[in-house]
C-alpha cells in the first residue's frame, strides 16, 4: 500500500461503548476482507523481531487468516465492542496469537500454534519482506525491537488504532497480556505523535513486499539429500516386504528395522528356559532362578512369540515402566519363563533374565493395547523372592508367589492386635485378589502379604511395583522379620509414612526404635524411630527419623522429624542416627527435643534456642516456630550433624 493511500479506518470503541451479544463468522469474515491489510499490519507490528522480516511476513498472514470463530459464532461476545464487533473480534484474535508467537517455548509444556512456523501461507524459493523505508523508518523500526510483545501491542493500538489508554489496556487483557499497565507504561517512550505516522510507511507494510531468492547451492545441497533419503526409504520398504521365515503376527511389537541370528535366538519362544517343578528342593539358591516355569499358557507360542517381539520393540503406543536404573532394553539371550496365563482381563508372561523380572500384559479381548514392566531383582535372596505382583485391577493386587511357600495370608499393618486373614492360591501359585495399599487414597488400612516358608513369618508390602517390599524391625545391623507385638504397635504408627517411598526401585524397609524419651510436664514417653528403605540398585536409598508421641489410637501415623535421600545414616554402615522435633505440651508449652541413638554421648542446640546434655536425648523450652542447629558428639569426640 502506498505511504499516503487512504485507508478505511473502524471507528474507534469508547470504553464505555456498549458489548455485542455475538459475532456471526460471516460477520468476522467480512470484517478480515475489508480491513485484511490493516490488520496484517497490526500482526506483523507485534509479531517478535527475532523472527527476521521472511518469516513475520509470513506469520502475520498465518495469524490474520486463521482468526475466524471455529463456529456458526465467536462466542457470547461479551468482550467485543458493538461498534464493529466483527473488526473488533477479529482485532483482538490477531493480537492474542502475536503475543502468543513472543512468548519463549518451555520443555514443560506443548507449543502453542502460533510459536511454530506457519503451515500457510507458504513460499518456495522466495525470501519476502517489505520495501525499505527512510532513516526515520528504521530509528522507529529499532525502538519497537527493543519492546516486548505487549508494549509494542499498545503501542500499536493506541497510534495505529487511535484507541484511548482505557480501551487499550481493555484489549491487551482480553488478547492475554500479563501486564497491561506496565505494557503503556513502556509505550511512552517510543516517541512523538510523528512517530505514530511512520506505522503507515511501507516499511511495516507486509503487504507490500519485494522478492529474493534462497541460498541456491543450499537448496541444491537439500535436494538432493531428500531424492537419496526418499530412494533408501523406499529400497527399505521393498525389502521389509519380501517373503521370508518370519516368526508371525507380534502383536504391539514395532517393525523389525535389524535382524541376527543372536537376536532372533533369543526371540524365539521355543527357546525360552523352562525350570523343572521340583528344581528349587535341590538347588543351591533360593531365588527367582529356579521358580518352575507356571501357567496354563506356557506353551503359547502366539503369546509368548508376542511378548518377546514387545519386550525386545515396543511400538509407541506401548505401555513401558521400569523402577530407577533399571535398562529396559531387549532380552540379551533367551530368558526364563516364569509364568503364562490370563489373570483377570488380562493375559500375562513373566520372564526372568537374571538381573530383571519382565512383565509383559495384553487384553484378553484381543486388539493392541499392551503393557511391558521392568524390575530389577539382582543379588535376590529367599527373604525377598517370595512373590511378584501378576496383576493389578480396580485397587487390587494379585501375586503370584514362591513354590516354596507353604501358607500365604493378608494382614492389615493399621490393626496390630488383629490375626492374619487367609489368602487362597491356585494351584500355580497365583493368590486371590487383596487391596493395594500402593494406589489407596487414604490410609485407613494397609493391607501385606503374609507368607511363610518352612519355619519363618515374613511381611510383604506393595509399594506400586513388580517386587513387593519385606518388612523388618530392628537395627541395622541385624534386622528381624516382624513378629513381636511391640514391632507390629510400631509399624502400626509407620505403614502411612511408606507411600514417601513408592515407587523408587524399594528392595526392603526397615524400621527400629533407636530411643526412648520421657517428655516434659510428665506427658509420658515418646519413641523414636529410623525407618530406612534400601533399593534393589544399592544407591538412592530414602531414611526418616520419627517422632512418635504418645496416642490413644494404636494407628496415628507418627511426625516425620528428618528426612534423607542416598545417605548411609541409620544403615549398616552407619547405625547411628540424630534427628530433633519442636513439640508442644498439653500444658501449652513448647519444647525442642532431641534424641540420638546409642553411639551418642552429648547433644547441643544452637540458633533460636540453646541447650546441651549429656547423653542422647535433650529437652529444651522453646517459643512456637523456634529454630535451632542440632549436633551431637560420639565417643571420639566426633561432631556429627541431625538427619537433614
Amino acid at each position: 500500500m502506498p505511504p499516503h493511500e487512504a485507508v478505511t479506518t473502524p471507528e474507534p470503541a469508547d470504553s464505555a461503548a456498549p458489548y455485542a451479544t455475538s459475532v456471526g463468522v460471516e460477520q468476522a469474515e467480512a470484517a478480515l476482507v475489508e480491513h485484511y491489510t490493516r490488520l496484517v499490519r497490526i500482526a506483523y507490528l507485534v509479531l517478535p523481531p527475532s523472527l527476521g522480516r521472511n518469516r513475520r511476513v509470513l506469520t502475520a498472514h498465518a495469524l490474520v487468516q486463521r482468526s475466524l470463530p471455529r463456529g456458526r459464532a465467536a462466542g457470547d461476545g461479551s468482550d467485543v465492542p458493538a461498534r464493529e464487533p466483527g473488526f473488533a473480534y477479529v482485532r483482538g484474535q490477531v493480537l492474542r496469537q502475536a503475543l502468543d508467537a513472543g512468548r519463549p517455548l518451555r520443555r514443560a509444556a506443548w507449543p502453542r500454534r502460533a510459536q511454530l512456523p506457519p503451515l500457510l501461507p507458504h513460499v518456495w524459493g522466495l525470501r519476502l519482506f517489505p520495501r525499505s523505508g527512510g532513516a526515520d523508518e528504521l530509528a522507529l523500526d529499532q525502538r519497537l525491537s527493543g519492546l516486548s510483545c505487549a508494549a509494542r501491542a499498545a503501542f500499536v493500538l493506541r497510534a495505529l488504532e487511535d484507541l484511548p489508554d482505557p480501551e487499550v489496556r481493555r484489549v491487551l487483557a482480553d488478547a492475554g497480556a500479563e501486564d497491561p499497565d506496565a505494557a503503556l507504561a513502556r509505550a511512552d517512550g517510543v516517541g512523538a505523535p510523528e512517530a505514530a505516522a511512520l506505522l503507515l510507511s511501507p516499511e511495516f507494510d507486509p503487504c507490500s513486499l519485494q522478492a529474493r531468492p534462497t541460498d541456491l547451492l543450499r537448496r541444491r545441497r537439500y535436494a538432493r539429500a531428500a531424492v537419496a533419503a526418499t530412494a533408501a526409504a523406499l529400497l527399505c520398504g521393498a525389502l521389509l516386504a519380501l517373503p521370508g521365515n518370519g516368526w508371525g503376527p507380534d502383536g504391539a511389537a514395532a517393525p523389525p528395522y535389524a535382524r541376527n541370528p543372536a537376536a532372533e535366538s533369543a526371540l524365539d519362544p521355543a527357546k525360552v528356559r523352562r525350570i523343572a517343578p521340583a528344581a528349587w528342593e535341590i538347588s543351591a539358591r533360593t531365588d527367582f532362578s529356579v521358580w518352575p516355569t507356571r501357567g496354563p499358557l506356557a506353551r503359547d507360542h502366539g503369546l509368548l512369540r508376542r511378548a518377546l517381539a514387545v519386550w525386545a520393540r515396543p511400538a509407541a503406543a506401548v505401555q513401558v515402566s521400569a523402577t530407577p536404573a533399571t535398562p529396559s532394553g531387549p532380552p540379551m539371550g533367551s530368558p526364563q519363563l516364569l509364568y503364562a496365563g490370563r489373570v483377570d482381563s488380562a493375559r500375562v508372561v513373566l520372564f526372568h533374565d537374571g538381573m530383571r523380572v519382565i512383565r509383559y500384559a495384553e487384553s484378553a479381548r484381543g486388539g493392541e493395547a499392551a503393557a511391558l514392566d521392568f524390575a530389577r531383582v539382582d543379588g535376590a535372596d529367599a527373604t525377598v523372592s517370595g512373590a511378584l505382583v501378576v496383576g493389578r485391577s480396580d485397587g487390587n493386587v494379585r501375586y503370584l508367589t514362591a513354590p516354596w511357600l507353604r501358607r500365604t495370608s493378608v494382614r492389615d499393618l493399621l490393626d496390630p492386635d488383629g490375626s492374619a486373614r487367609p489368602l487362597r492360591r491356585d494351584r500355580d501359585g497365583v493368590t486371590d485378589p487383596l487391596p493395594s495399599p500402593a494406589t489407596a487414597r487414604d490410609c485407613r488400612s494397609w493391607d501385606t502379604l503374609d507368607v511363610r516358608d518352612r519355619n519363618t513369618d515374613r511381611l510383604l508390602t506393595d509399594l506400586g511395583e513388580l517386587t513387593p517390599a519385606r518388612l523388618t524391625s530392628g537395627p541395622p545391623s541385624a534386622p528381624k522379620d516382624i513378629s513381636a507385638p511391640a514391632d507390629r504397635a510400631a509399624w502400626a504408627r509407620t505403614a502411612c509414612l511408606l507411600p514417601a517411598v513408592r515407587s523408587h526401585g524399594v528392595r526392603s524397609v526397615n524400621s527400629w526404635q533407636y530411643a526412648r524419651q520421657p517428655l516434659p510436664e510428665a506427658n509420658g514417653a515418646a519413641a523414636w524411630l529410623c525407618t530406612r528403605a534400601e533399593t534393589w540398585r544399592g544407591t538412592g536409598s530414602r531414611v526418616m527419623a520419627q517422632f512418635q508421641a504418645p496416642s490413644r489410637e494404636t494407628a496415628t501415623p507418627g511426625a516425620i522429624a528428618a528426612r534423607a535421600e542416598d545417605s548411609p545414616a541409620c544403615g549398616v554402615r552407619e547405625p547411628r542416627v540424630l534427628a530433633g522435633v519442636l513439640w508442644k505440651s498439653r500444658g501449652g508449652h513448647w519444647y525442642v527435643l532431641a534424641a540420638g541413638s546409642g553411639q551418642f554421648r552429648s547433644l547441643a542446640m544452637e540458633g533460636g534456642v540453646r541447650g546441651s546434655a549429656k547423653g542422647a536425648l535433650l529437652a529444651v523450652r522453646a517459643a512456637r516456630g523456634t529454630g535451632a542447629e542440632l549436633y551431637g558428639r560420639v565417643a571420639d569426640g566426633t561432631r556429627v550433624e541431625s538427619l537433614r
